[in-house]
This record gives structure tokens, C-alpha cells and sequence, in this order.
């Protein structure tokens, strides 16, 4: 297995549904009272792209790209319609804390945070990063899995920044179901995308 680095297309991404999914177990105790558990420290994220598959063409490009993807052997990117970017859709340099300088750390993990929770950002779109050391946006190289690498700022100075994201998803079917109907519309039963954890 292994992660390609290509988008899923996105004409077929357009309009389809889904996102955050956490699993919980819930053990509701005779008294009414409930345990609840969960074994995930984040949310994975599960899509379907079923509304994007429109014509004969796009069917073709679905097939096409499911059998070069080799089915749910690798993966790949996808842009999700709603959450894919730092901050606003333009994303600004000041939009993400990537945490406090110590004085010698030059290497930095890009994240998202949705109030307490950190989610790490490992497919960034590479030409949309930007890092801002105390509010002022510092030159930077991009590392693997969503790091980046800046000259070390003082101690204490806030390192933050902006960018667009993909989310690393695989194909979770092992087969397509595609059809054409008696006026010659595309007919497809499920387009199941499930988000992969990259190890940042």
C-alpha cells in the first residue's frame, strides 16, 4: 500500500456528503446513568461522492481513477467540500497556532484546532502555506506530513500559520457499482471514501 499523491477529481468531490465521525461506546447502567468510552483521540472522517458521478464521463473517470488507486489498496487526496482550510478560504498566516518557541526547535507540525481538540494537517496544499512568527510571516520549508522548517525564533515567540488542506482518504469498497438507465443516465450505488491517518 501506499499514499498517491493525486487528487480525487474534483468535479466528482463536488457536492458530496459527510465528515467527522467519532466512535463512542455508550454502556447505559441499570440505574439510567451511561459509561461512555472512545478508543480514537481524534475524529476520522468519512465521505461519499456518490451526487458527483453526473454523466458517462464522469463514470468513466470514477472507474479510471478507483482502478489506478488499485480499489482501497492506496491512497490518496480529497478535498473536503466544507472543512479545507486553516481559517477562512483564504488562509492567513496567523490563522493556527503551531505552538511557543523554545529558543532551538526550527521544525514545526502544521494542525487545525477546533477548540480543545488538534487535529494534524499532513497533506497541506504546498502553495498555500504560510508562517508568521509573532504576526510577522517568515521564510519556511516544507518537510513530509504537514512540517515545516523555519529558523529558529526566540524563546517564547508564537509560531502560527495558514494554509489550504487535503484530507488522506482510500476508497472503503472493494468494488464499483455502476449502471446506465433505459434514457441513458449514469446510475451509481455508493462512492464510499474513508480518511486515512498519516503518521505525523
Amino acid at each position: 500500500m501506499a499514499f498517491h499523491d493525486v487528487n480525487f477529481p474534483l468535479r466528482l468531490a463536488f457536492g458530496a456528503s459527510g465528515g467527522p465521525v467519532r466512535a463512542v461506546d455508550i454502556v447505559e447502567l441499570a440505574n439510567g446513568r451511561e459509561v461512555r468510552n472512545t478508543a480514537q483521540s481524534r475524529s476520522r472522517r468519512r465521505y461519499n461522492a456518490v451526487t458527483g458521478v453526473k454523466s458517462v464521463d464522469d463514470a468513466r473517470a470514477l472507474s479510471a481513477f478507483f482502478e489506478a488507486r488499485s480499489g482501497r489498496l492506496h491512497s490518496f487526496r480529497f478535498r473536503d467540500p466544507i472543512d479545507f482550510s486553516s481559517g477562512a478560504n483564504s488562509p492567513r498566516a496567523t490563522d493556527q497556532s503551531l505552538g511557543l518557541a523554545d529558543g532551538s526547535q526550527t521544525e514545526f507540525q502544521l494542525v487545525k484546532r477546533y477548540g480543545d481538540a488538534v487535529r494534524p494537517i499532513t497533506r497541506p496544499v504546498e502553495a498555500s502555506v504560510v508562517v508568521a512568527v509573532d504576526g510577522d510571516v517568515v521564510a519556511h520549508t516544507q518537510g513530509a506530513l504537514g512540517r515545516v522548517s523555519i529558523a529558529a525564533p526566540a524563546p517564547g515567540a508564537v509560531v502560527r500559520a495558514g494554509f489550504l488542506f487535503d484530507v488522506p482518504v482510500r476508497f472503503d469498497a472493494d468494488g464499483l457499482v455502476l449502471s446506465l438507465d433505459t434514457q441513458g443516465a449514469v446510475n451509481v450505488t455508493d462512492v464510499p471514501l474513508i480518511e486515512v491517518f498519516d503518521h505525523a
